[in-house]
């Protein structure tokens, strides 16, 4: 963890040459309190099942090993064609 919040200052290239180094000093770099992810917030939904799809979520979703929300998200962003 940083100390004191405090971010060093480092030019692009330096910061690439860390990243590329697999150094794990790269932390002292980022302010992860304050990173966003920018086209990427989280908005909330609500979906109604009946309980034998829900059943039959959750045994695909064991099969894969992920959790039903996982398994949604999955087959949802699969559908909607990823990232654009």
């Amino acid at each position: 963890m940083k100390k004191n919040n405090i971010v060093k200052a480092i030019s692009a290239k330096e910061f690439d040459q860390v990243a590329d180094s697999g150094s794990d000093q790269i932390d002292h770099y980022l302010d992860w309190e304050n990173a966003s992810r920018p086209g990427l917030e989280i908005k909330r939904t609500t979906l109604d099942l009946p309980a034998h799809v829900l059943h039959k979520l959750d045994r695909e979703a064991a099969l894969r090993g992920v959790t039903r929300q996982s398994l949604l998200k999955m087959w949802i962003y699969e559908r909607v064609g990823g990232e654009k």
